[in-house]
This record gives structure tokens, sequence and C-alpha cells, in this order.
């Protein structure tokens, strides 16, 4: 059209045309170039879209599905590398003794920290214990990840937060609690910063716990409370630098209570020291004095070579080699198998390992145990010491408990099975289901009553009687034993003194064992720190607590059920009655002195 109407005119429109054809060139060229742009923009769109999902996700994987802890970074922190929590430890009742609780832990990517000596100036000023001196070497440290601090609390996150330090950040971590603190420490013991066990339970069960299957004790934290109070008290009254108690289930081998003193608060790890961490129950070996007599006497009846009725000469002392063996209280006379308890001759107890003979002895203390470590459910378990070879000087000393070391719990095992109808149960840290485990027998049933009635015996009129409860028929045998000095032989000074018994005698249940370590007299016990002064009021205390506390109803007639052996009092005379007035003289003052023997 254009060209027609500029031909009319005689106009030249090749210019012209020429000049349209690149316009429209012009802006196709535009056009093209707008929606390349357009395209361009929209796939970037669509890119940062699917980048920002894509972190979104890995963001929720870590703080909700995986509770913020990322394996690969707990692996490279020299952490568990697992995410499963690790697992409860409960006592019998279900009072929880260790958890886990969620925390954040502080580390760094020094490569990316600016300033690290500045960062490190504002990072101590909100961590109370740090070292500025280590944070600055951490920071200033040519590695991509380092920790700066575990187990932050709420506060402590807050302001670091609040400083806004590029290069630092936070890793979800579980840390352990344990909310009953010392009072079970060297039961359940501890773990590590990276939980992993280092102590007690905790550490046996290690793999248990942490793929999250959870662990019932046989502990009753509110009798562990008891015992603990009462040998603590006693440790403080005599002066003693340490005090083990133990209550055992002699039909199921479950112990209900486990206390060693002095303890450790677990909360605390980092302070604890090689002395409150050491367990006395299971790691002390101890010589254990007089209360070896129970199973001397046991195994003499058992075989048949000594009977109730059967008499030794104690009136004076044994000489054998170069070694002369007395008695702490002598009678200097002849003492029948009772008395030899009741008094606790070591010269009737040694004559009566005479007529058994070595190898008979050895046998025996193999046959309850005593020569290898208990199989308990902590790795803290120490072996006897005993003699090797076993000569008859062994034999005699032995018999009356000295020359032959073992924990104390040994001591209330092998003191649980003899009462226990002569049934030796294996004891245990776990909380038992169902029947009876099975025993093993040790001694008949027989000889496991005359026993009974020995240590009741004890306890009526022996060196016991300080452990009397009335109603509930304890038995036992008091123990003390002076300790080997570090380069050998015995510091006189040096006791320990022990009460191990049983109640009810009629039919025992439960052992009670109380360990002073170096209790030292006072006017109380008319300077003695024997076990009968020490020991046996601890563990008279204990039972009465724990029969309130189990509701155990006393027992009616003891004597039909097992018959004591204690002399009968004489009746009082029969006197008429008087015709005239009696007025009675004035009662005769008595000196003090010690009540009753105190071996």
């Amino acid at each position: 059209m254009i060209g027609r109407l500029f031909r009319r005119k005689n106009i030249d429109t090749a210019p012209l045309a020429r000049l349209v054809r690149h316009h429209r060139i012009g802006v196709n060229v535009a056009g093209d170039a707008i929606e390349t742009a357009r395209n361009r923009l929209a796939l970037g769109a669509g890119l940062f879209v699917l980048a920002f999902a894509a972190i979104s996700l890995r963001f929720v994987d870590l703080t909700v599905l995986r509770d913020g802890a990322d394996p690969g970074l707990a692996a490279a922190a020299g952490g568990s590398g697992t995410d499963a929590d690790r697992a409860e430890i409960v006592d019998r009742n279900g009072v929880v003794l260790a958890m886990s609780i969620p925390t954040q832990s502080l580390f760094a990517n020094p490569r990316l920290v600016q300033e690290p000596v500045e960062a490190a100036r504002k990072l101590a000023a909100v961590l109370p214990g740090s070292d500025l001196a280590d944070l600055t070497a951490k920071l200033k440290a040519d590695k991509s990840f380092i920790w700066l601090k575990r187990n932050l609390t709420p506060r402590e996150v807050q302001q670091v937060n609040a400083l806004g330090i590029p290069g630092i950040d936070f890793q979800r971590e579980d840390r352990r609690v344990y909310p009953e603190g010392d009072l079970v420490s060297h039961v359940v013991g501890y773990a590590g910063i990276d939980n992993v066990g280092l102590a007690g339970v905790e550490q046996y069960f290690d793999a248990a716990l942490r793929n999250g299957d959870p662990v019932t004790l046989s502990i009753d934290v509110r009798l562990q409370r008891i015992v603990r109070q009462e040998i603590e008290f006693a440790m403080k009254k005599f002066d003693a630098i340490g005090a083990a108690g133990l209550v055992l289930d002699v039909k199921s081998g479950e112990i209900l209570a486990m206390v060693s003193v002095p303890g450790f608060d677990p909360n605390l790890s980092r302070t604890i020291n090689d002395d409150a961490r050491f367990n006395r129950v299971t790691l002390g070996v101890y010589e254990m004095g007089s209360t070896f007599k129970l199973f001397n006497i046991a195994m003499a009846l058992d075989s048949g070579k000594v009977t109730m009725n059967s008499s030794v000469n104690a009136s004076v002392p044994l000489q054998i080699d170069r070694f002369t063996i007395h008695d702490d209280h002598p009678q200097s006379r002849w003492l029948s198998v009772p008395e030899v308890i009741k008094f606790s001759s070591n010269i009737g107890s040694a004559k009566i390992a005479e007529e058994v003979g070595v190898d008979i002895q050895r046998a025996f203390f193999d046959k309850i145990g005593f020569l290898k470590p208990i199989k308990i459910e902590l790795p803290e378990s120490a072996a006897p010491l005993y003699p090797n070879p076993w000569r008859k000087i062994n034999m005699l000393t032995i018999s009356f408990g000295h020359g032959m070391a073992v924990t104390p719990l040994h001591l209330a095992m092998g003191v649980a099975g003899e009462v226990n109808n002569g049934l030796l149960v294996q004891p245990t840290l776990l909380r038992r289901s169902g029947p009876a485990p099975e025993g093993q027998q040790i001694i008949s049933t027989h000889t496991a009553r005359n026993l009974r009635q020995l240590m009741r015996l004890v306890v009526e009129d022996g060196t016991g009687k300080n452990a009397e409860v009335a109603g509930y028929v304890p038995g036992g045998k008091t123990g003390t034993s002076e300790k080997v000095g570090a380069h050998g032989g015995y510091r006189k000074k040096s006791l320990l003194s022990t009460f191990v018994g049983a109640f009810p005698m009629t039919d025992p249940r439960y052992v009670i064992l109380v360990s002073i370590d170096e209790p030292k007299g006072n006017k109380e016990s008319y300077g003695y720190a024997t076990a009968g002064w020490v020991a046996a009021p601890a563990f008279g205390k204990i039972l009465q607590r724990m029969a309130a506390l189990y509701l155990i109803p006393p027992v009616n007639d003891p004597t039909s059920i097992l018959p004591s052996l204690a002399p009968k009092k004489p009746a009082p005379p029969v006197t008429k009655p008087a015709t005239a007035p009696v007025v009675a003289a004035p009662a005769a003052k008595v000196q003090g002195g010690p009540a009753v023997a105190s071996n």
C-alpha cells in the first residue's frame, strides 16, 4: 500500500521499505530477548525454591525427626554416634535412678571464626568455669570442628546466641542425670560426657542402655536410705573412716540395699576421687574375723565329725609352731560347741577345725564360693585372698577369720546360704519375678537349723546382745579384725568391726550386714571399738526400721519353732508374806562397765 501511494507521487520508496523492514526485525529481536530473560528468571526462582525446600526438610529432619542428633557430627565429636536415647535405670519400685535429658553443646568451626581472640573473650564472659587461654587456642586451631563446652544450661545457650559470633553453633545431646545423687552411687555408677558407662550398672549394662533397654534393679531406695543413715550415724559416732551396709533377700538372692561410705555424686563425675569411687561391699577384701566361726561350725557339723554335744578344751592357749592362739574372752575351761560361738572362742574354733582337716575346710570354702569373685552385675568385683599352699596353720587361723580375706558381699552371701535351709542363691542386683531361682545346697537342713540356733544364741546371750530387737528373733555373729598394713603385718589399732545377721531366725528372710572401718572407742562404748559395740547396734536399728517399712509382723512364740540355747534364768524364790511391814533397802550403786562381750 505504501509503495503504491509513493509511486503515484513519483517518490522512491526503497529506502523507506528498508526502514520499515529493519524496524520489524528490531521489534522481533527485543521480544525474543524479553522472553528469554523471563524464562531464565522463572528457572532461577524454581531452583531457589527447590534449594530452600531441601534446606527446610533437612532442618526438620535434624530438629524434629532426629532430635538434632546428627550421626556424622556426633561421630566427628567423639560421641556414640547413635540416635537411640540412653535408657533409664530404676529401682524395684520404679523410682528413677538414672535418666537422660536433652541439652545443647557448643562447638566451633575455627576456620570460620574471624576474630578468635575477641570471640574467646566474649565466650569466657558468659560461660562460667571456662578458661580464656583454652578457648583462644581452640578457636585458633586449624580444624573444622572442635567442642567448646558440653551440656550448656538454657541461660548459657541464650547468652551465647546473643553474642552472634560466626563459626560457632550448638549440637543437641543427652545429659545423664541421677536424681538420687550419692544415695545409690556405687550401684548405679555413672556415664561419661559422651553417654558411655564408666562405672557400676551404667558400665555393666552399657550396650543395653545405649540400645534403649531400661534396667530395673533389685534395690529399694527407701531401704537404701535407711541403711545409709544408720551406718553413717555409726561411722560418725565412732569416728570411723568408712562403712559398708548390705541387705540381702536370702530366698531370691536380690540385694535390696548396698551402701558404701564415703560415696560420690555421679552428677559431678569430674570431682570423683579414688577413695569415694571405691565400693567397700564388692571391692573391699578384708579378713572378717570371728564371723568366719559360723562357717567353721557349719562345716564341722555337716561333716559329722562334730555334733552340738561335742566339747573342746579351751583351758589354755593353743601353740602351733611359733604361733600362739589366744581367746579375747578366755573361759579357761572346756567349752561346748554352743559356748564356742557364744564366747567367740578362737581356741575352740581352731580345735574344731582340727577335727575336720585341711582338705575338707578348703573344699567347703570352695563350695560356698569364697575362692572366686562373685558374679554380680557390677564391673567392680574383687577376688578373695587365700593361702596357697593351704597348710595346717592356715586351717587354724581361717577357722576364726584370719589368713583369708573376702568381700562383705561374700560374707553376706555365705550366711544367707546357711540360714536359708542350707540353700545358697547367687546374689543379684536385678529385680527378679516369678518363683525363687534354683540354688546350691551347701549344708543340710539339719545343720542349717542348728546354725540358726547358734546365731540366735549370740544375740540372746553372747557378743551380739546390742543387735536384739524384741519380737523379730534376730541372730548373727560379731567379727572384729585387725587390718593388714600396706607393708604386711597387722595394725592393732586399725580395726574392721562387722556384724552379720538374719531375721527372723525361725524362718530367715533377710540378711543384714554392717561393717565399720577403723572405728574408735568412746565413753558410751567404755573405750571399745569392737563389733558388739559398734556394728551390732546399727544392725538392730536397720532391722527395726525395715520391719516398719515392710510391715513385717513380730513372731509370737519363737521358742516353739526354734528352741533357745540360752540358759534359762532361775525362777525367783517363793517366800511367805511377812507378818510385819518390810522396808526395802536402798538400791546398791553399780559401777559402770561393759554390759556385753565385745568380740
